[in-house]
């Protein structure tokens, strides 16, 4: 009889435990869906930043960038805010323009805005290249709220202005993801036919890279899919896909499962030791030579 009472107890303790867990899962995976974007996007608002970069000095003979702010429209009405960077050289005379024919548009990683990516904006400025790079919605100056549907309208929105409003002919624009941006980046070169792509530490999916953050979480249930590895084959302009092995936020594996999947042409550069937010740095001049390699294959033939 006692034999039955405590196995009836012992029964009864472990179905509670289990119930406790199963509702405290429940309600963490209620709790994500919930607030996903605001668990996704990691958004900087004016004034948080580093705004005041006109001032910042130039030594003799450095090549800096002429930053002109811009604003532009969504298809669904937002606001959107970027910089338009053009190369110039200090010399002990005048600032001189810096002639260059194509054009970076630059999708970036997700914390922060386009201040925190100044000095990254300062150093492509030598290969040369025009950058424009805007702050999706929610960031910086930029009005609205982040989704992944606001990203890919900002996106085209930023294409639709270098060629209708300036007038930059396709064959001269590389669109460049980083990270977070990759997915808007890759997600645009579907729709339109840039000179070329390039992917920086960036991933597969939204489902892939919330199992490899957080695997308890059934990923099935994200309504974020950022499915890059399924949109990548359909790119057929040249790509240059670059990871760090080091990368401690998007995992390494992603990238090359993200390279792997796309279409020819494409090439691999991989930059060892970098943590995920300094490829850059770390890359160094190598890093910045395979970039400008990739840049001058894809200008266009003179006629």
């Amino acid at each position: 009889m006692r034999l039955i009472r405590d196995l009836w107890f012992n029964n009864a303790f472990v179905w509670r435990l289990a119930r406790i867990m199963l509702l405290l899962i429940a309600g963490l995976v209620i709790s994500i869906m919930a607030f996903e974007d605001k668990l996704v996007y990691f958004p900087s608002k004016y004034p948080d930043g580093f705004w005041d970069v006109d001032n910042i000095p130039a030594l003799e003979g450095e090549i800096t960038p002429r930053i002109e702010d811009c604003f532009l429209q969504a298809s669904d009405g937002v606001r959107i805010h970027g910089w338009f960077c053009t190369p110039q050289r200090k010399t002990s005379a005048a600032i001189e323009p810096v002639q260059a024919q194509m054009v970076l548009l630059w999708f970036h990683g997700n914390a922060g805005n386009i201040t925190y990516r100044y000095d990254m904006i300062r150093a492509l400025m030598s290969l040369p290249v025009r950058v424009f790079i805007i702050d999706y919605r929610g960031y910086g100056k930029s009005e609205g709220k982040p989704t992944e549907r606001g990203l890919y309208l900002d996106a085209r929105a930023a294409w639709d202005y270098l060629t209708e409003t300036r007038g930059i002919p396709s064959r001269n624009i590389i669109i460049f993801g980083k990270s977070l941006g990759g997915a808007p980046a890759i997600d645009l070169a579907t729709k339109v036919q840039p000179a070329g792509l390039i992917i920086q530490s960036s991933f597969t999916s939204a489902r892939d890279m919330a199992s490899s953050i957080l695997p308890f979480f059934p990923a099935m249930l994200l309504h974020t899919k950022m499915d890059s590895i399924t949109k990548i084959a359909s790119v057929h302009c040249p790509k240059l896909f670059i990871h760090s092995p080091a990368d401690e936020v998007v995992p390494y594996k992603l990238g090359r499962r993200l390279y792997e999947a796309a279409s020819e042409p494409k090439q691999f550069y991989e930059v060892k030791g970098a943590p995920h937010n300094s490829t850059y740095i770390v890359g160094g001049k190598p890093y910045f030579d395979a970039l400008r390699g990739f840049v001058e294959s894809c200008r266009p033939a003179k006629l």
